[in-house]
């Protein structure tokens, strides 16, 4: 099998393929950037001098050290104690039912942000921004064609579009000029700390109840990690009468 080839040796210990999979397995988002020729040879580096290391570790008995010895007992009392903690919650267990009941009674707080669908044409001078909105109103040119030709902002590109956005993704002068202006209607000159613009809702979506299976994994998600910390804090009660804890 590929994953048993062996790319290198240490001192006639073996590191193979299995091992730089495994090694890009734990980089999770990152291992993109490394799952290609060029990326897989400086994990099979990185673990060349990982075997090194320890090699040379275990030959100067550094396993012996009291700090050694002190590092390893805090670390296996971290390990042992998240051990537990996994054994404490592992029957905690979430049911469709459970998840149906949730949603039911908290379908009124769980609602979608309101969001607009907005284009803007940004320039320096306020002037400027007047003349650009006539024209554009006049038919001369459109909005898109106008984006293209003067704005300085790189979403010229897309005719100004800005795409979908709730609140608090703007500047407050923006967020404030666009989520009371009508889809269609321009508005401006609006002035922010970039400069003058001229904004166009193209639609508005109002805040709504989300549906049942759009939010229904995120829900099974937090009344597992509810019912989990609820074992937790069970589990510490017994274990307060079997070891009793005093505070000074």
């Amino acid at each position: 099998m590929a994953e048993g080839r062996i790319l290198a040796t240490v001192a006639g210990e073996a590191i193979t393929e299995a091992d730089v999979e495994e090694m890009l397995a734990s980089m999770g988002q990152n291992a993109a950037v490394y799952d290609n020729p060029k990326g897989r040879a400086v994990i099979l580096e990185q673990l060349i001098n990982r075997k090194l290391i320890l090699l040379d570790a275990k030959r100067n008995l550094f396993e012996r050290d009291a700090a050694f010895k002190e590092e390893l007992a805090r670390v296996k009392d971290e390990l042992l104690y998240n051990y537990a903690i996994q054994k404490a919650v592992a029957g905690t267990r979430v049911t469709d039912d459970e998840v149906k009941s949730f949603y039911e009674e908290h379908k009124s707080d769980l609602v979608s942000q309101e969001t607009i669908d907005v284009s803007h044409i940004l320039v320096e001078d306020e002037d400027r921004c007047a003349d650009i909105k006539k024209e554009i109103e006049s038919g001369s040119i459109t909005f898109e064609k106008a984006a293209a030709k003067y704005s300085t902002c790189p979403s010229r590109e897309a005719g100004g579009s800005l795409g979908e956005a709730a609140r608090g993704q703007f500047v407050p002068e923006f967020e404030e000029a666009a989520f009371s202006a009508e889809p269609g209607t321009l508005v401006g000159p609006v002035k922010t700390q970039f400069g003058y613009h001229i904004i166009r809702v193209n639609s508005k979506n109002a805040a709504a109840e989300m549906k049942f299976d759009d939010v229904k994994e995120q829900i099974r998600v937090s009344v597992l990690q509810d019912k989990q910390q609820k074992a937790y804090q069970s589990k510490v009660r017994q274990l307060m009468i079997m070891y009793p804890v005093d505070k000074f």
